[in-house]
């Protein structure tokens, strides 16, 4: 079953999707599911190098030794197929009226989810200063963080929603209640 509404959302490493997501999930309890592009791309690589799925999937240094290889491979099967991980993703997603997808970061993704979904699509982008970033972790890495991986969003203007999640971030409800009335406008 198709849902009411799918919640794309995208931002900067360290900007916060996974906070955000994970409280908005919290909010809407059994209404909704978390969907990530990034879980057939890191089921894949854990697979084939024998590696921690969990630790992959997590926000850790153990991640982090992983993440170019892990781009350069996705990259290389988006050139066949672009809509390849955003199609695994979706396969196994449960019949809830909303999905969140906590990791769009390509144009190509939303492209993908606009022809597949239509008007059920929201777009959301998180935003942070990079003052914000780097105490919550980020350290800029050159072939990550330059590449389209990161950068593939930057010139989309189509946003239905930004929500500024850095030093001049509103309080977590009040991001949260954003969210909720594009949910509610549909």
């Amino acid at each position: 079953m198709t849902p009411k509404v799918i919640l794309l959302f995208s931002g900067k490493r360290k900007c916060g999707k996974d906070f955000l997501t994970d409280h908005l999930k919290t909010r809407l309890g059994d209404e909704c599911e978390i969907i990530k592009i990034s879980q057939p791309i890191k089921s894949h690589w854990a697979k084939e190098k024998c590696l921690n799925l969990a630790e992959l999937l997590s926000d850790g240094e153990y991640k982090e030794k992983y993440r170019l290889d892990m781009i350069k491979w996705s990259d290389e099967m988006r050139e066949q197929d672009y809509g390849c991980f955003c199609r695994a993703a979706c396969q196994n997603a449960t019949d809830k009226p909303v999905w969140i997808v906590s990791d769009i970061r390509r144009q190509t993704d939303i492209k993908w989810f606009k022809e597949n979904y239509g008007n059920l699509i929201k777009t959301i982008r998180l935003t942070a200063d990079e003052e914000t970033r780097k105490e919550r972790g980020f350290k800029f890495k050159s072939g990550v963080d330059d590449v389209v991986s990161e950068c593939g969003l930057d010139d989309y203007s189509e946003w239905d929603l930004i929500i500024d999640n850095g030093k001049n971030r509103k309080t977590l409800d009040n991001q949260l209640s954003s969210v909720m009335e594009l949910i509610n406008s549909l």
